[in-house]
């Protein structure tokens, strides 16, 4: 069943000359991972944008056709209502934390909502035991490291047990060690609750293991839609500029070399279990 759904879906931001993406159709299904990715300006985060309700009812502009998300249509809808069902985590999680310590940022949407006290204490604890920083709770989120505060945005977003959750780059301004880190966070909720999760991202090396589908967009369009394995072995997907994970890159190499492997790797992990089935092959 489509948890998300577009049709013929075109955004203008107000003022803008063209329309920073145009007739999108899309059909996103409950519990999948999927990795949007892309040149820079292609209308990733403004497709993000669109999916909780900040276009059109914040943003303005001209939003042409229909968006069905966890079935209601964005454009009927007021954002507090939709924010029940679709939480977004920014590019820099500073743009979401605001409070005097880390268990009343992620209490803020709950008590807005009018959540009963008791009821709010169960999922903040839930939260921060689940992205793994309970013992921050008392902490100052101005004091805490990158990967710390996008861990305290996840949880504040967590805590308002969205169906759907979309993170804008959230990787960006982090190490590999802690992007590393902030995704297996991300795909423990996808795997073991059953989150839909839509991540853009351009860290693909990083990304890619996790994801079941990837949708390359460039200039407003989605031009390829499709498992991870197949999508980063188009030409195509070089030629829009979109950075093919190494571990692909050492597959197409080694196929070159003659050395076949069952399938494409995408994690550095994987393409070493296959090389070294591909060379017992070999020897026997």
């Amino acid at each position: 069943m489509a948890i998300i759904e577009a049709r013929d879906l075109t955004y203008t931001y107000p003022f803008a000359e063209k329309p920073a993406f145009k007739n999108i159709n899309l059909r996103i299904e409950k519990g999948e991972f999927v990795l949007l990715t892309g040149p820079s300006g292609c209308g990733k985060t403004t497709i993000c944008r669109c999916l909780n309700g900040l276009i059109p009812h914040f943003y303005g502009g001209k939003l042409e056709g229909e968006l069905t998300v966890a079935g209601l249509k964005t454009t009927e809808h007021a954002i507090y209502e939709i924010a029940k069902h679709v939480g977004l985590v920014f590019q820099n999680p500073e743009n979401q934390l605001f409070a005097l310590t880390v268990e009343k940022d992620v209490a803020f949407g709950l008590e807005n909502l009018g959540v009963p006290r008791d009821e709010i204490r169960r999922r903040v604890d839930w939260a921060l035991k689940i992205t793994g920083i309970y013992e921050l709770r008392h902490r100052a989120p101005f004091e805490l490291s990158g990967g710390q505060q996008q861990r305290v945005a996840i949880a504040s977003v967590l805590a308002m047990q969205p169906e759907i959750i979309v993170l804008d780059e959230p990787t960006s301004s982090l190490d590999p060690l802690s992007a590393k880190n902030i995704l297996e966070v991300i795909h423990q909720l996808n795997r073991d609750l059953g989150i839909t999760i839509i991540l853009v991202e351009h860290r693909l090396d990083l990304a890619s293991r996790y994801a079941n589908r990837v949708i390359v967009m460039r200039d407003g369009r989605i031009v390829l839609d499709g498992e991870p394995r197949r999508i980063f072995l188009q030409r195509e997907t070089k030629l829009i500029g979109v950075g093919i994970p190494k571990v692909v890159r050492l597959y197409l190499s080694l196929r070159e070399d003659g050395v076949n492997l069952n399938k494409v790797p995408l994690s550095p992990e994987e393409a070493s279990q296959l090389i070294a089935e591909a060379l017992m092959l070999d020897r026997s």
